[in-house]
């Protein structure tokens, strides 16, 4: 029997469908957490395997890539955003969403990098995502709650779009990782399992368009063209981009 933490967050409804609904499931324990609780879980070794943040990947001890699939974007992604009522030269502060790793890393790089500001950066407190954004202020915002941003006047920032713009590259922000070695069967079974559920989008979309409560958000267009869910050589190419990238920004702090 296997623990095994998943991201919560709609884009990872088609990895919780295929491992629920396989027969994997009689052969694990399936939990649904935010990004860094997956992290936390994978690194205290409360689960085996995780839907982890690339960022976890460096202070894990012991790590294995299990699977060919993850949740990354070639381009607009939709669900990790910075929101601001400000131009972007005019930002002092942006608040960091307190449920990720990787993202709050992205926008850092892309600040200093990529738009070349210099803000305070802050950890957002639960709720912040429902208070006014202050005058130069900016909120990174990832998950579900992204959506609601695109229903106001807010200026939107895709940080994946932006890292497109940057690196011509594509973006990985979470992949499935062991901390232990598994199983070689298993691994089939559970790759087979995440396939299974990326065939199941479009029941996925009828079961979500329902509970939707005016989010502005087209489904079939997230599912099939906002995210990429295959780990492939190109998303593992932007992957260690960004894990480098990230390496010499730490080595100039030294």
């Amino acid at each position: 029997m296997y623990k095994i933490s998943c991201v919560k967050y709609t884009n990872s409804l088609p990895f919780i469908y295929g491992l629920e609904k396989s027969s994997i499931s009689q052969n694990i324990i399936l939990e649904l957490d935010t990004p860094a609780e997956c992290y936390r879980k994978l690194l205290n070794k409360e689960v085996d395997i995780g839907l982890v943040p690339v960022v976890a990947i460096q202070s894990l001890k012991e790590k294995h890539f299990i699977s060919s699939y993850g949740i990354g974007a070639s381009g607009k992604v939709k669900s990790v955003i910075l929101a601001t009522g400000t131009a972007l030269n005019e930002i002092k502060t942006i608040y960091l969403d307190y449920q990720s790793r990787t993202s709050v890393q992205l926008v850092r790089l892309l600040a200093k990098e990529h738009w070349k500001i210099n803000p305070e950066f802050l950890q957002a407190e639960h709720g912040f995502v429902n208070k006014k954004i202050p005058e130069g202020t900016a909120y990174v915002v990832i998950g579900d709650r992204a959506f609601s941003f695109y229903k106001t006047d807010y200026l939107i920032y895709d940080l994946s779009e932006e890292w497109k713009k940057f690196t011509e590259k594509d973006f990985v922000f979470a992949t499935w990782i062991a901390n232990r070695e598994i199983n070689r069967e298993f691994i089939i079974e559970f790759d087979k399992a995440l396939k299974a559920g990326l065939g199941m989008r479009k029941m996925i979309i009828q079961d979500l368009i329902p509970n939707l409560n005016g989010v502005d958000i087209n489904l079939e267009e997230y599912f099939y063209k906002n995210i990429n869910y295959n780990f492939g050589s190109e998303a593992r190419d932007g992957m260690e981009l960004f894990l480098n990238l990230l390496n010499q920004q730490q080595e100039q702090k030294k």
